[in-house]
């Protein structure tokens, strides 16, 4: 079962909800009623971390035969006058 927790009740609890996350339970932190976050087993932000780093890899194996551009060419496509659709500076 997953507690929840406001900051308040949280800052005088700390200790014992750090132990409850050591032992594998989660706490919710709650805000004016509403969750704004979580304190989690070491293992479950592992586990969010990898998953997040595999879908990077696989977005980023999906791109590598894209055609790239150099710093410098980025820049100056960054800094050049805005065109309209025409093409033509506006």
């Amino acid at each position: 079962m997953t507690d929840a927790l406001s900051i308040r009740e949280l800052r005088a609890n700390l200790a014992e909800v750090v132990t409850q996350a050591e032992a594998g339970e989660i706490t919710v932190i709650t805000r004016k009623g509403e969750r704004v976050g979580a304190v989690v087993p070491i293992e479950i932000l592992d586990a969010i971390e990898e998953a997040a780093d595999e879908l990077a890899a696989r977005e980023a194996r999906k791109h590598l035969d894209d055609q790239t551009v150099s710093m410098a060419e980025l820049l100056a496509d960054l800094f050049d006058s805005p065109t309209d659709s025409s093409g033509s500076a506006a």
